[in-house]
């Protein structure tokens, strides 16, 4: 058995063949949570969905290793690009297996057979004519004495309105502009920080246009038929209306595919043209035979998933790189696409180090079911969603384990009861007298169980992963209900035979519980499976062809009368609010941030035992090393540290403005910060926000600089506020608007009592207004921790990227 199930699967005729693809993880980073619901793990449900139902379906992913990153990320570590490589698919692999992701092959992209399939492809579009040879104006940087390659340039986009002033030469993170790397504006080296100069090279681009009548067909035809999502054809759209250009498909670098051409043989292949291809070279090294997956589009369904970012790749240039060859590939049927995860007040980035990573999620003795269940009941499938902690402990405490768990734990311990209690771990027989199609109760919850299989398998079909999620979770609901309404404890003592037929039949949505939820929480099923003392490789199953489907719509029929379970327990624990809190702070800011965080705490637990320890004096006495450091100079005493915590920022709320009656540019506002009496603070708004909207504003305030007096009235606090780089725009930083006046506005991972009254000359607030901003998503930030409130956190209503003082 176990020979057979590692043996490479091949398409079967009169099957439903199923290749699944998940858009292949860059190699440079370890993957965060954004990056493992965006592809990998939603098409491992899909995988294990397919296998549930009985098709013959197989899972390729990999690592993609090419490209200008991975050579960058060498630079960074000093180390070669091979090695980079070894490292990264080692952590992503690790990362993957303990997020129970099911591939059938996980490679990678630096491997030989890579370079053969690729070069394949190549000789036979070059063949075609579908390539052209063009002289491209590129940038040189004299310093590094090399061509840069897009990710090696940095500087301000040219799309009208964004300007970001880091885009990328390949594209603008910012507006999602793809971009060629000479349209940068103040362009510079990513490796030297020098201009670079623009200079002649010759390259190879793949001809686009000539092949729009065919892309446009198989589109046309194929986005219907697979049922793309709405986000793939939008994006794609997009792309046909700005009509086709030749894209370039070789670059000036070393650590990629070669290129089989005498006159590039010193280039490589781009990463778009060669990342893709991946998905075959895999493929190849899972089994010889893959042309029977790959050149097989009659028998063959090719499904694959991927963030929205990658979406232009996979239904134009992939699409177009295959239908040049003439070869009769296998064409992606359906493609599954998801929008962004974000992580509390901003995004996840791999970059910037913001986020939870794969590597991570083991070290909170979280399980990998919860963490599974609630990326997927957060997956973003139609509009951005948002990762907090405290809705992971929402979904786990009350989903989990208040219903799921609940439900599974009450059946299985009443039925693992002693004689005279329970049955004594025995699945009850049911007498002749009732049965579940005559008991009304039990014949309207069949009814309920086969209307939502009926769902589940419509929207898995689909791939509405997240309904499919919502339907099995309802199932689990219903028998909640029936076992409440049936009041089986009492049945036991009045109606044992009712009682049977009940536990029977909650013993059996038991089951296809642990069926329908397979895909999404394996490790739940697995466990649910030995509680029920059945071996889960033989009974997960909801195939057609075996009568499944029809056999769990009646669940008291399920499981044999007779047969013994295991041992019930508990499935999953309560997360309580501290250790929320604990791993909010533990997680906040960047990964920089969480070094410095950690470092700063080894030093206070070491200075605490140092206050401990016992040293000797010149006459061998023992004395406190307090007493010690008291005989120093009190001129060696360390410098304050400066920390955000000594900022004392409050909500207040301006209960009366008005304008400075000796400068026009001035606002006097009396506000609330919850004290006795309200605080006089002068504010230079005037030429920004008209007096009418100053009034009853809730505003964060900052309450322990020292009170100055400005055209003879004392201002006795600030009110925070966003300006633009010119100072053209200023806003008020806005606490929410049922944060309570008077709490003081904290900074998660932080921690700390503000000074009574700031010493001028230490410039506290000099040092720290430095590092407040608003960022992207308009959030109140000190570096990248949002100013926060028990009722949320802080923001500004339009000015991104502005300074905060």
């Amino acid at each position: 058995m176990a020979e057979n199930w590692k043996a490479p699967k091949l398409p079967v005729e009169g099957k439903r063949n199923i290749l699944i693809t998940s858009a292949l993880p860059y190699v440079n980073n370890v993957p965060h949570l954004g990056n493992i619901i965006g592809c990998v793990l939603s098409a491992d449900v899909f995988a294990r969905y397919c296998r549930l139902r009985g098709y013959n379906a197989i899972y390729i992913c990999g690592t993609d290793e090419y490209g200008t990153a991975t050579e960058t990320k060498a630079m960074e570590e000093k180390c070669s690009p091979k090695e980079i490589c070894d490292k990264y698919h080692a952590i992503h692999k690790e990362v993957y297996s303990w997020f129970n992701i099911s591939f059938d092959e996980f490679g990678r992209t630096s491997s030989p057979e890579q370079t053969e399939v690729c070069q394949a492809i190549f000789k036979k579009i070059f063949d075609n004519k579908w390539l052209s040879e063009n002289t491209m104006q590129q940038l040189y940087c004299d310093t590094c004495e090399k061509f840069l390659a897009d990710r090696l340039v940095e500087g301000t986009c040219p799309t009208p309105g964004c300007e970001y002033d880091s885009a990328r030469g390949d594209q603008c993170e910012k507006c999602g502009k793809l971009l060629n790397p000479t349209e940068l504006k103040n362009p510079r080296c990513k490796v030297c920080q020098e201009s670079p100069r623009i200079r002649d090279t010759d390259h190879l681009f793949l001809e686009l246009p000539l092949l729009k009548d065919r892309l446009e067909k198989y589109i046309s035809e194929m986005s219907v038929a697979g049922g793309w999502s709405q986000n793939a054809i939008q994006t794609t759209n997009s792309w046909l209306r700005e009509g086709l250009r030749p894209r370039c498909i070789t670059r000036d670098l070393k650590w990629g595919v070669p290129v089989p051409h005498e006159k590039y043989s010193d280039k490589v292949f781009y990463v778009w043209f060669d990342a893709p291809i991946g998905y075959v070279s895999i493929t190849s090294c899972y089994t010889r035979d893959w042309e029977k997956w790959w050149k097989n589009p009659e028998n063959v369904e090719l499904y694959q998933f991927m963030g929205k970012d990658n979406v232009p790749f996979h239904t134009v240039m992939f699409p177009s790189t295959l239908l040049g060859t003439g070869d009769n590939w296998t064409l992606m049927k359906t493609i599954s696409v998801t929008e962004y995860l974000n992580y509390e007040a901003g995004k996840f980035s791999k970059s910037k180090g913001i986020g939870v990573f794969g590597n991570d999620v083991k070290d909170t003795n979280i399980p990998v079911e919860v963490w599974r269940y609630y990326l997927l009941t957060n997956r973003p499938e139609v509009s951005d969603t948002l990762f907090t902690w405290p809705d992971l402990q929402a979904k786990l405490n009350s989903e989990l384990l208040n219903n799921l768990g609940n439900f599974i734990n009450r059946v299985l311990s009443f039925i693992a009861k002693p004689a005279g209690q329970g049955y004594d771990s025995i699945i009850p027989s049911v007498p002749d007298d009732v049965s579940g199609d005559s008991h009304n109760l039990t014949k309207k919850l069949a009814d309920k169980v086969a209307a939502y299989i009926d769902q589940y398998i419509e929207a898995m079909e689909k791939v509405k992963l997240k309904q499919g999620l919502k339907i099995a979770m309802s199932i689990s609901s219903e028998g909640n209900a029936y076992l409440q309404e049936a009041e089986f404890w009492r049945l036991y003592k009045e109606n044992r035979s009712l009682c049977s037929l009940v536990m029977k039949t909650a013993a059996g949505i038991v089951y296809l519980l642990a069926c329908l939820l397979e895909p999404f929480i394996p490790s739940f099923t697995l466990e649910v499976f030995k509680q029920l003392n059945l071996p889960a490789e033989i009974h997960v199953s909801l195939s057609d062809d075996k009568g499944d489907v029809n056999k769990v719509k009646k669940p008291w029929e399920i499981i044999s009368s007779g047969h013994r379970i295991g041992t019930p327990k508990p499935l999953f624990k309560e997360l309580k609010d501290e250790e929320v809190e604990f791993y909010r702070k533990k997680f906040a800011g960047s990964q920089a941030d969480r070094i410095v965080r950690a470092e700063a705490e080894e030093a206070a637990n070491l200075a605490e035992q140092l206050k401990k320890t016992k040293v000797s004096d010149a006459n061998g006495k023992k004395k406190s090393a307090k007493s010690s450091n008291e005989a120093k100079s009190k001129a060696a005493a360390e410098p304050d540290i400066i920390t955000i915590t000594r900022l004392d920022i409050r909500v207040g709320v301006i209960k009366k403005a008005q304008k400075h009656p000796d400068a026009d540019a001035l606002y006097v506002e009396e506000i609330d910060v919850g004290e006795e009496q309200t605080r006089t603070v002068v504010s230079g708004l005037v030429k920004y926000i008209p007096l009418d909207e100053m009034q009853n504003r809730k505003v964060c305030v900052l309450c322990n600089l020292k009170p100055a007096t400005m055209r003879g009235i004392k201002s006795q606090a600030m009110v925070l506020a966003a300006s633009n780089e010119d100072h053209t725009k200023v806003e008020l930083v806005e606490p929410p608007s049922s944060a309570q006046v008077g709490e003081r506005i904290t900074f998660p991972g932080y921690e700390g009592n503000p000074d009574a009254l700031l010493n001028p000359k230490k410039k506290v607030w000099e040092t720290l207004q430095v590092d407040l901003h608003s960022n992207e998503e308009l959030v109140a930030c000190y570096k990248d921790v949002p100013l926060t409130t028990s009722a949320g956190i802080c923001k500004v209503s339009s000015i991104r990227s502005g300074s905060i003082r």
